[in-house]
């Protein structure tokens, strides 16, 4: 078992979460493993996240669309998203509550020759000190803290006035159990059984008032949905019923 004795028990860590990542943090990168739904997923959150950039920005979206913005993973695992917003240009700083999984992205990124600033920590913490940052990403995340509305709001005080914050998760339906918990879980057997509580799913209007209550205002909410016919996830503004994304612009601190 992992040692969790110094993972806080208050705040927005949830140490059961933090122990459960942790145990399978070596299996971040291998595409066919416990993490596989992530890496098929990552084309759909990259494209939208260099996308919005870029025309928030006015910025060429083939031509380093990130270069020179500071960008913050709140909750970034292995790294699965910090490599690719590195090479867009990013300066990109990597959170998370798991030492294991920063030790992981670490070595990962040192072998690509990638300068990422990985750090183990929350968001809370990371607020309260003072950081900003251009972009804030978070990202499969919520769903797996223990106090969302301090999460949320902690995710928004660290936008600068001006930039964005991207967030996606789960959305708390029956649709959204029986794929992303029944199917996933215990029938394809995608995920660890366990992965999901369905209680801790959030709606897209409680995302967005936790946002604003950081001085964040949601400027798109759109769904991703997998398809089994072609085994692809992409975007459709009209299906939020499970997986969904948005964006939103921080205003004045």
């Amino acid at each position: 078992m992992v040692e969790t004795a110094h993972i806080p028990t208050d705040g927005t860590v949830d140490p059961a979460e933090v122990e459960r990542f942790s145990r399978i943090a070596d299996e971040w990168w291998d595409p066919t493993g416990k993490f596989a739904p992530l890496h098929r997923l990552n084309p759909v959150r990259i494209g939208y996240i260099r996308d919005r950039v870029a025309a928030h920005w006015q910025r060429d979206a083939l031509n380093e669309p990130l270069k020179g913005l500071s960008l913050l993973d709140i909750g970034c695992g292995g790294g699965l998203l910090s490599e690719p917003m590195t090479r867009l240009g990013a300066a990109v700083t990597g959170v998370d509550a798991s030492a294991r999984n920063i030790a992981t992205a670490s070595v990962h990124a040192a072998r690509q020759d990638l300068a990422i600033d990985y750090r183990e920590g929350t968001a809370e913490a990371l607020a309260e000190s003072g950081a900003q940052f251009d972009v804030v990403l978070a990202l499969e995340i919520v769903e797996h803290v223990a106090d969302v509305d301090l999460f949320l709001r902690s995710c928004g005080r660290m936008v600068k006035p001006g930039g964005l914050l991207f967030l996606s998760t789960l959305n708390r339906t029956a649709k959204a159990w029986t794929l992303a918990i029944a199917g996933a879980e215990y029938v394809l057997g995608w995920l660890p059984r366990g992965t999901h509580d369905w209680k801790k799913f959030l709606k897209p209007s409680e995302v967005a008032r936790g946002l604003r209550a950081g001085g964040v205002e949601p400027q798109e909410i759109v769904g991703v949905v997998y398809s089994p016919l072609s085994r692809k996830w992409s975007l459709n503004r009209n299906d939020l019923d499970v997986n969904y994304m948005l964006y939103g612009v921080a205003g004045p601190k």
